[in-house]
């Protein structure tokens, strides 16, 4: 049966229905850009809309133009009702299910959450836009006005009676009903939102303190000015001493008054120059992440206090809450983590009680998440920068309790593979005081912390030892945990007493508790060879391991020995000469720290996770490593 051949594309753009379509669309530009009687307008509004759906053309272009259209229509007509601006946006709303708005009709979208934030224009049209944005747009940087509509979007709907449950029920709805969200850009899309929105609230200070571009001026050098005035005045007054953190070193300051005035906005601050003492510490050429280096860092801002204006003080409440709401999400806290660890707001908000009061809840949902990925960005993202552990540690400007947070991020830090000779001598050295006391107060983590001091004698000074060991023996947790520091004292002296074999093998299947009752019965302190392979041992045996004074050549082949003993052993086992993990599950995170094993001249990693970029690192690392097995590895 004969069947008529289908058209080219190129012959219906043509002939069959490009021509048409473009001539109806320069048509209606032509009809549109003299406009007599809006309701003339809006009919036309509307047919040319029905005539860009129902094109078989698969153009872009096609659904674009008809938005390009009214957006100069109506930049062009200032003067419109209220109702006239409703109808349109009804109208072109077909189109906006599939087509991000263009920038000036982004503008007048932005104009109409501003000046009727209850219409239910809002609700019905705005929403799918937004959610459209928030769930497919890439970068808010080349197309800054679909955050700032966004973004006045949330603001209007927190306008709304229910205010915030409105904002709650819209964000539950991004993320989706079940337990991972589908979109993976909603999360970034929505902290970038909030991030500008909090930053908007400080922006005439920040503008007054330096001559850096306002977020105004950015957005002007693509769009027209905002109608939405800043929320000033905001006033800001330096505190009394008294906030002033007691461990930093002050020289003397002169103070000087400085008042920045304007139209907008009256400031008044005290300077003080200040010298701070040069901290210091031993960082080794390791590739590891330098936490002592992290945790020793000042906090860079000084406490203000800070009032804004009505507006900013709820756009303020309206963001900080949406981050809070976006920290309970269980699939989303690793990403906000991470986006959050390098403190992306402005000094003056960190010094702001408020902000950093109602924050606190999401840095304690942080320290609260076992997932290490998730607390680890408690800590600063390189050294010499602030981290949220520095800013909400006593001393630190956004603390406003006695430590209670401090000591959940310090629990939750020490239980996974931070429990390290770096970490204990950074809180000895910067946090000390309050340590003791927590621990006098009866703080469990804070009891074993200075219990820890003591063992791996991070403590020098006799006299702090001895304050040390009163606070412990002052409550009854902590009295129980100093005697049981003392046996085990005790018992490592016995086992590093001169003695005992030199070559040591542990039957297959023996467990760490098998180890460590091992250890216990007699004297290894001339242990220099010990094989574990086979057994059932963990990363658990490790803190048994760095008491054997001798030790040289170590075998864990074949056991479920990971990344947090490696790290133990790294920082307390340097004289170690041979180490084999072979077919144990350690990763890229625990190899790194082989990088201060300076003496190691044999590894085995074969069957590891070992990546091609850790090997490099550890070949250049380890002057003296001579035989490497890295078989069945990426390294390979």
């Amino acid at each position: 049966m004969w069947r008529e051949p289908r058209p080219q594309p190129e012959l219906l753009t043509s002939f069959g229905c490009g021509a048409p379509a473009e001539k109806k669309i320069y048509k209606y530009k032509k009809v549109l850009s003299n406009p007599s009687r809006w309701e003339v307008v809006l009919k036309e509004i509307r047919t040319l809309v029905d005539m860009a759906l129902t094109s078989p053309l698969q153009d872009d272009s096609i659904n674009q133009a008809p938005l390009e259209i009214v957006s100069k229509l109506l930049s062009e007509n200032t003067n419109l009702t209220t109702q006239e601006h409703e109808n349109i946006i009804v109208a072109i709303a077909p189109l906006l299910e599939n087509n991000h708005p263009p920038p000036d009709l982004c503008e007048f979208f932005c104009k109409h959450c501003r000046e009727r934030p209850r219409s239910m224009v809002v609700i019905e049209v705005f929403t799918p836009v937004v959610q459209r944005i928030l769930k497919h747009n890439m970068d808010f940087g080349k197309c800054p006005r679909l955050r700032l509509f966004t973004q006045e979007y949330i603001l209007a709907l927190n306008e709304l009676n229910a205010g915030m449950e409105v904002v709650k029920k819209f964000i539950q709805s991004m993320h989706g009903p079940t337990g991972h969200c589908p979109h993976p850009r909603v999360l970034p899309n929505l902290v970038a939102v909030c991030l500008a929105a909090i930053y908007s609230c400080y922006e005439e200070f920040i503008n007054s303190r330096d001559n850096s571009p306002s977020l105004k001026e950015i957005r002007n050098g693509c769009q027209q000015p905002c109608d939405r005035k800043p929320t000033l005045p905001l006033r800001l007054l330096h505190p009394s001493p008294d906030l002033v953190s007691q461990e930093a070193t002050l020289s003397e300051a002169r103070l000087k008054s400085v008042v920045v005035a304007s139209s907008e906005i009256h400031v008044e601050v005290e300077h003080a120059s200040t010298a701070k003492p040069a901290l210091t510490a031993s960082a080794g050429n390791d590739s590891e992440p330098n936490l002592i280096d992290c945790l020793m860092v000042s906090p860079a801002c000084s406490t203000m206090s800070i009032e804004l204006g009505p507006q900013a003080d709820r756009t303020l409440g309206c963001y900080v809450e949406i981050l809070k709401l976006l920290s309970d999400y269980d699939d989303w806290r690793p990403s906000l983590a991470s986006l959050l660890q390098p403190i992306p707001f402005p000094k003056e908000a960190l010094a702001h009680e408020k902000f950093t009061k109602e924050l606190k809840y999401v840095i304690q949902r942080f320290a609260e998440d076992p997932r290490q990925e998730v607390h680890s960005c408690l800590l600063s993202v390189r050294a010499g920068k602030d981290g949220w552990f520095q800013l909400y540690s006593p001393g630190g400007v956004a603390c406003d309790d006695d430590g209670e947070l401090f000591a959940s991020m310090v629990h939750i830090l020490m239980g996974s593979c931070y429990k390290t000779k770096k970490f204990l001598l950074s809180l000895a050295e910067n946090k000390l005081g309050p340590c003791m006391l927590l621990a006098l107060r009866g703080n469990q983590t804070m009891v074993e912390i200075l219990c820890l001091m003591l063992e791996y004698n991070i403590i020098d000074n006799n006299d702090t030892q001895l304050q040390i060991i009163s606070t412990l023996e002052s409550t009854g947790v902590g009295k129980r945990m100093y005697e049981q520091l003392c046996d085990r004292q005790r018992e490592l002296k016995e086992l590093q007493r001169k003695g005992g074999p030199t070559r040591l093998t542990l039957p297959s299947k023996s467990t760490d508790a098998d180890l460590a009752r091992l250890l216990s019965s007699g004297s290894f302190g001339n242990l220099e060879n010990l094989s574990l392979a086979f057994t059932n041992v963990t990363s658990a045996c490790a803190e048994h391991l760095i008491k054997l004074p001798s030790l040289k050549q170590l075998n864990l082949w074949s056991t479920q020995f990971g990344d947090a003993g490696l790290r133990l052993l790294s920082e307390h086992l340097t004289m170690l000469q041979v180490l084999n993990l072979c077919e144990t599950p350690v990763t890229d995170a625990g190899l790194l720290a082989l990088s201060s094993m300076k003496s190691l001249c044999s590894l085995n990693m074969n069957s590891t996770k070992l990546s091609a970029d850790t090997y490099e690192d550890l070949k250049a690392k380890l002057p003296n490593l001579k035989e490497v097995d890295v078989r069945y590895t990426e390294a390979w």
